[in-house]
């Protein structure tokens, strides 16, 4: 039986138990009330430790490690902050591997804290706004806890019982946003680049920010587009309403987008809401290597921290900084490689640190996130390198041709013992 409680009558004491390990929704789907009120009761009740993707609420800071232990499996969003205050475990994973290690308990969920839509005439809510992995967290969890906000869309795919819920907290607040990104020149410039890929009937998988809300306005022209993808933003608001995408050439799920995760703002949440036209799945679902091999023209879109000059690709860690994560950048890359007609880019700007450091670079100051033998297309604002069935040597020049120019001569004889050897 469902107990309903009100935002200030919140016990999590009474909820949990000494040494719980909680599962949390990610990204804009964070249960905000129940976070907060963890934070502020996790000291007292005692060793708590949780699991979250992803976090952009704010809710999440280096002082929430004295209430939970908190880990992810990468630094996104609010993360980062934490993972620079040493206040972050991190757990080397794709995205698509959290749910299977929750069932198999080697990511242990004591409870689910999930924020969801008010319920349906046949009691279900939808999860909203994030279905990733939050279905394999309640069908673990001991307890399950539910925000239930009436501003959460009610979007099609992933559905609660209310009979799955233990505890349901009613609450009205506007859920997390994610305001579209600042474009600059420069992520025009690798938009340009990576969306000469894409044309009419191509099935298209990107993530968020810059780069893809530049590609996403490049794009108003195509016909018949597909999603099938791990998030979206708003961006694709404007690409249905331009005409651009219908989904109709896919040979799975045609007329319908596919994705896990909407972050975005208002705008987006507004259009998912009983729209047909989209579906909330799982990971099991969206990032599966058999469902996307049924996707033709399938064009992949990930961003990197920095990429060798062999096609290695690091898109966590910069030296002991750790900046972003694996997420479903393995999966995607490889689905868009072995898809017929399709592609697998990985877009990047040429240099960080305000141009002092070439992100082509000899050797990568982190970790291998992506092996050379996956990668296809590296793209920076100076062009394109297409790297599949290329040897080491010619992977190299491509490689150098796309660096900034100011790092070009370094590269070239970083690179002269590796265009001379024959293996």
């Amino acid at each position: 039986m469902t107990v309903v409680t009100h935002p200030r009558n919140l016990d999590l004491a009474g909820v949990l138990r000494p040494g719980d390990s909680i599962v949390i929704g990610q990204a804009c789907g964070e249960p905000t009330t129940l976070l907060e009120g963890l934070v502020a009761a996790g000291r007292d009740i005692g060793d708590l430790s949780a699991f979250v993707a992803t976090s952009f609420s704010g809710t999440l800071t280096p002082d929430s490690a004295e209430a939970v232990s908190l880990s992810s499996m990468g630094a996104i969003g609010a993360l980062r902050s934490m993972s620079k205050a040493h206040a972050l475990d991190v757990i080397p994973c794709h995205v698509s591997q959290v749910a299977p290690m929750i069932t198999a308990g080697h990511l242990r969920c004591d409870a689910a804290f999930v924020q969801v839509s008010p319920a349906d005439a046949n009691g279900d809510h939808s999860f909203g706004l994030i279905s990733d992995y939050v279905g394999a967290a309640v069908a673990r969890a001991r307890v399950v806890v539910a925000e239930v906000n009436d501003q959460v869309p009610y979007t099609l795919g992933e559905l609660l019982p209310a009979s799955q819920i233990d505890h349901a907290l009613h609450v009205s607040r506007p859920p997390v946003q994610v305001n579209p990104a600042t474009i600059s020149e420069t992520d025009r410039a690798i938009a340009a680049y990576s969306a000469a890929y894409i044309g009419d009937g191509s099935v298209i998988q990107m993530g968020v920010g810059a780069v893809p809300d530049a590609m996403l306005q490049l794009l108003v022209d195509r016909r018949d587009l597909g999603v099938h993808s791990g998030m979206v933003g708003d961006g694709l608001v404007d690409l249905v309403e331009a005409g651009a995408v219908t989904n109709a050439r896919k040979r799975i799920d045609r007329g319908v987008t596919i994705t896990g995760a909407l972050i975005g703002t208002t705008r987006l949440y507004e259009f998912a809401h009983r729209n047909p036209e989209i579906r909330m799945c799982a990971t099991s679902y969206t990032h599966d290597a058999g469902v996307m091999s049924q996707l033709d023209n399938l064009v992949t879109i990930n961003s990197a921290v920095e990429v060798d000059l062999t096609g290695q690709v690091n898109a966590e860690q910069s030296g002991a900084a750790y900046l972003g994560g694996t997420g479903g950048q393995v999966d995607f890359v490889r689905a868009g490689a072995r898809s017929p007609g399709g592609r697998a880019i990985m877009a990047l700007p040429a240099t960080a640190k305000g141009g002092t450091v070439s992100r082509i670079t000899a050797q990568l100051s982190g970790p291998v996130t992506t092996a050379r033998s996956e990668v296809d297309v590296v793209v920076t604002e100076f062009g394109a390198a297409e790297l599949r069935g290329q040897s080491i040597a010619e992977r190299t020049r491509r490689l150098i041709a796309i660096a900034h120019p100011d790092f070009q001569e370094d590269l070239a004889r970083a690179a002269h013992p590796i265009q001379q050897r024959r293996f």
